[in-house]
């Protein structure tokens, strides 16, 4: 089982990071490998960063499925950019990692609050709720102020994610925290212990829900909506232009 892991930034240590922490949950057997696209952002922290990553993430889709003979995709950013579309290129598991957070969230807890980076990634955070229906399960979502590239500083982290972590349990109700950015992968455990609820990043659990969609052989329907699209000249992406 082969499963390859597109973070839409361009940062390679991020990248290098879920890398790590991926291969560590991957069952045995599991290839993962993580990437970043040639093209996009150094850091997805606005709709704006969201548009420019989308392109370099069907890209790696479309390589990933063409060349490399992989059979799951999870997309490493909590705003799931690119999803829908990816999910037209191949007919393999295309999995956001907000999606399997979420997902994760809905089957163990009764609710749940996210943490997110910027102020100004609000928006993000709100469209990939509606995007997945899970704005009733969702109590808060809370900005701990630090920009995506900060969280290479792990101990200022950490401690920005307890704090605001701390206030979605003890003001929100939050039962559940999701970690909303790739960047807080392999936090979810020792905030676990001091928040004293459950505690997930997006990254693990789309790891094991692209190894169970991997093993029972599903497939991305291509009847109608998730179809291929049509083959039509794209000026400037030569790479995305055949399927």
């Amino acid at each position: 089982m082969k499963i390859k892991v597109i973070n839409p930034n361009t940062s390679w240590n991020m990248t290098r990071e879920v890398e790590e922490i991926a291969k560590k949950y991957a069952g045995e057997g599991t290839e993962v490998y993580a990437v970043s696209p040639p093209t996009g952002p150094d850091s997805v922290e606005s709709l704006y960063d969201e548009a420019l990553a989308v392109p370099g993430v069907i890209s790696e889709v479309i390589k990933g499925d063409r060349e490399e003979k992989a059979d799951a995709f999870i997309i490493a950013c909590f705003g799931d950019p690119g999803l829908e579309a990816a999910r037209e290129v191949t007919d393999k598991p295309v999995i956001g990692i907000a999606q399997a957070a979420i997902a994760m969230a809905r089957l163990m807890a009764p609710n749940f609050s996210i943490l997110y980076v910027l102020d100004k990634s609000q928006k993000i955070i709100e469209n990939v709720l509606t995007l997945h229906h899970a704005n009733k399960e969702c109590c808060s979502i809370r900005s701990i102020g630090l920009g995506v590239l900060e969280s290479e500083d792990k101990e200022k982290l950490e401690k920005a994610l307890y704090e605001k972590g701390k206030i979605c349990v003890e003001e929100d109700g939050a039962e559940c925290i999701l970690l909303g950015c790739a960047g807080y992968v392999g936090f979810a455990e020792t905030l676990k212990e001091k928040l004293g609820v459950l505690v997930l990043d997006g990254v693990v659990p789309a790891v094991k829900l692209a190894e169970a969609a991997v093993s029972m052989g599903v497939k991305i329907p291509k009847k109608t909506i998730c179809n291929f699209p049509d083959e039509k000249t794209i000026l400037g992406f030569d790479e995305l232009r055949k399927f």
